[in-house]
């Protein structure tokens, strides 16, 4: 593998979302990558070929025809070191899960050696019929790495699961894969909740009481498990930031909106990771309107302990063998408290991090030590929050049960 300028063969299909993959395109050649387009020939009607040759700065791969003497239909994939197809259609995706190759695209996926991701977008229907499903499970169970579409705006008046995610999300995407050098779709197969942000509760309609999380490391979780090839469900808690690709999101305020998500969510996944901060205590009531000044100074707010989910979780797992995974932030005296937390919240394993004075909260990057149940504790030195996902995972899939069939 290019480590300093990775080949990204990124094909294009034959869908109105097309446009949006000029975008994931410019992400790519700006940071480095060097990508060869290979659209489809109606592909090219949505998108022409100066578009992609310009945004490129290579000459686009459009046919097997094509410079025969470098025979492009096994070159192309041979020296790739990553496979983007976006959009990918219902017709791509039948195509490639039953090894047609009709053109020079669906030959590349036949040749190519690297990791390779699908990006799905299309409508509803198409999405969810039993042929696509079958297909998608069929790509998923070799080894590709197959995003769930996004939910919104689809073409025309319609709206729902079938939109191409966001070219950001798609290029966190590519580059989680990249960064694996190769090693595949390990989590293929696997569900996974993951909950990340900060939770608020409410004081009255304008106040509330909440913390410093933004949201990026359990956002980055969600991210590198899609990219590692799991179904990821997002329980997403007062978070700015875009979908990650790949996941589905549940929006959520409170503590106990959070802990309702989650546990309708466990069942049948094989990891919980509750990255979230939740808040211990909220108001014992809630204003219904806003608290005026009266000159005699505030009133006692009273507090009433939250749901504690990440005991609640452990002790009563949603299938056998499920991993749980909890963070602990802490200020002083870490190990010392991270231990204790996890004798008494039984899990799995715990990320444990100081936080304060710039470091975790609202940061790019993250340093952690995650403490695990039978008495080993691994470090992770201060790097990406993507990097700690990513380590984070390992130590997950090594304490994952064998996956159960039929599911």
């Amino acid at each position: 593998m290019n480590t300093e300028h990775p080949e990204v063969v990124l094909g294009v299909g034959a869908g109105i979302a097309a446009y949006k993959v000029c975008e994931l395109l410019r992400r790519l050649t700006e940071s480095g990558h060097r990508v060869q387009v290979v659209p489809t020939a109606d592909a090219l009607r949505f998108v022409g070929e100066p578009t992609w040759a310009a945004l490129s700065g290579r000459p686009v791969a459009t046919g097997v025809w094509d410079r025969v003497h470098e025979v492009p239909h096994v070159r192309i994939g041979q020296a790739a070191d990553l496979v983007v197809v976006a959009p990918a259609t219902a017709d791509l995706l039948a195509k490639a899960a039953h090894g047609m190759a009709d053109d020079l695209l669906t030959n590349t996926l036949l040749t190519a050696r690297c990791p390779v991701l699908f990006a799905p977008a299309m409508h509803t229907e198409m999405w969810e019929h039993p042929a696509t499903r079958a297909n998608v499970a069929l790509l998923r169970e070799r080894g590709a790495i197959v995003l769930d579409p996004a939910v919104g705006r689809l073409t025309g008046a319609d709206s729902g699961r079938g939109r191409l995610p966001d070219p950001d999300a798609l290029f966190a995407a590519a580059r989680r894969v990249l960064a694996r050098g190769g090693r595949g779709a390990d989590l293929a197969g696997r569900r996974v909740v993951v909950s990340a942000g900060g939770t608020r509760e409410a004081i009255d309609p304008v106040r509330f009481l909440g913390n410093r999380s933004s949201g990026r490391q359990g956002y980055a979780l969600a991210t590198t498990a899609a990219a590692r090839g799991a179904e990821v469900v997002l329980v997403s808690a007062n978070v700015g930031l875009p979908d990650p690709a790949g996941a589905r999101v549940r929006r959520v305020g409170s503590a106990r909106e959070l802990r309702d998500a989650v546990l309708d969510e466990r069942a049948g996944a094989d990891a919980v990771v509750m990255a979230a901060a939740v808040a211990d205590f909220r108001p014992a009531a809630t204003a219904e309107a806003k608290i005026k000044k009266t000159g005699a100074g505030p009133a006692p707010i009273e507090l009433v302990e939250n749901p504690d989910i990440l005991l609640e979780i452990s002790r009563e797992r949603g299938r056998p063998g499920q991993v749980v995974v909890g963070f602990a932030a802490e200020t002083d005296h870490v190990l010392e408290h991270g231990r204790a937390k996890l004798d008494r919240k039984g899990c799995d394993l715990l990320v444990v991090n100081q936080v304060g004075e710039g470091r975790a909260f609202g940061t790019a990057d993250n340093q952690a030590v995650v403490l695990a149940a039978d008495g080993s504790a691994t470090e992770i030195p201060r790097g990406p929050k993507e990097d700690l996902a990513d380590r984070v995972w390992d130590l997950v899939a090594g304490r994952l049960a064998p996956p159960v069939t039929g599911r």
